[in-house]
C-alpha cells in the first residue's frame, strides 16, 4: 500500500470502520458484558501493508483505537492494549482496572518505536493510564499477528467474523471460555460455554 495513502481522511475513515465493526462483532460473538476485558495487539505497520515492527503509524494506529475504544465504551468495557515486543507485551490499561483487579504495576511510556503505536495512542487517550505485564482478558483482537495469546483466560476459543483485515493487516480474534471438569458424568451450564 502507498503509505501515503494514510494521510488520507477516506483512508483513516476505511480502518475506523473496519475496526469498530470488527469490534461489535467480537463483543456480540463473546457476550462480552460491562466490566469485561478486550486485549487487542495492534501493528500499525501491518494495517498500512508493511512488515510489523518497520513503519508505525501514529495516524493508522489512532485511526484504528478510535473505532475499538467507541465501540468498547458504548458498552462500559474495558481496552487492554498490547503493546510490541520491545516492551515484553506489556499492557495499557485504566488504573481504575488495574485497581479492581488488584494488578501490579509497572513503570513505562510506550513511544512508537518502543511499545507501538497503538499502545501509545491508548497511553496518550486513557483517562488514567497504567501499564501491567500480565492480564487475563475475557476476548481479544489480534491486528497484525501480534500474538495476544499470552493475555487471554486459559481457554480460548477462535472466532470467525465478517471482517478478517483492518486497512491490510490479517485480524484473527478470540473469545474465552470457562474450563470444562468433571469428566463424562458432568452437567454443565450452556449459558457459560
Amino acid at each position: 500500500m502507498d503509505t501515503n495513502m494514510l494521510t488520507t481522511e477516506k483512508f483513516k475513515e476505511q480502518i475506523y470502520n473496519q475496526a469498530k465493526q470488527a469490534t461489535d462483532e467480537v463483543i456480540k460473538a463473546s457476550k462480552l458484558n460491562a466490566g469485561d476485558i478486550l486485549v487487542v495487539g495492534c501493528s500499525s505497520s501491518e494495517i498500512i501493508g508493511e512488515t510489523i515492527g518497520q513503519a508505525s503509524s501514529i495516524d493508522a494506529a489512532q485511526a484504528v483505537f478510535a473505532g475499538i475504544y467507541d465501540a468498547l465504551k458504548a458498552n462500559g468495557i474495558y481496552l487492554a492494549a498490547q503493546c510490541c515486543e520491545h516492551l515484553n507485551r506489556a499492557i495499557i490499561i485504566e488504573r481504575e482496572l488495574a485497581l479492581r483487579d488488584r494488578m501490579e504495576v509497572v513503570n513505562v511510556v510506550p513511544q512508537p518505536k518502543a511499545g507501538g503505536s497503538f499502545a501509545t495512542t491508548a497511553y496518550k487517550t486513557f483517562a488514567n493510564p497504567v501499564a501491567v505485564e500480565h492480564i487475563k482478558a475475557d476476548a481479544g483482537m489480534d491486528i497484525g499477528d501480534t500474538l495476544i495469546g499470552m493475555h487471554l483466560k486459559d481457554v480460548a476459543v477462535p472466532l470467525r467474523i465478517s471482517t478478517d483485515k483492518i486497512g491490510e493487516a490479517h485480524l484473527v480474534c478470540a473469545r474465552t471460555r470457562v474450563k470444562f471438569i468433571g469428566g463424562e458424568r458432568a452437567v454443565y451450564d450452556e449459558r457459560l460455554i
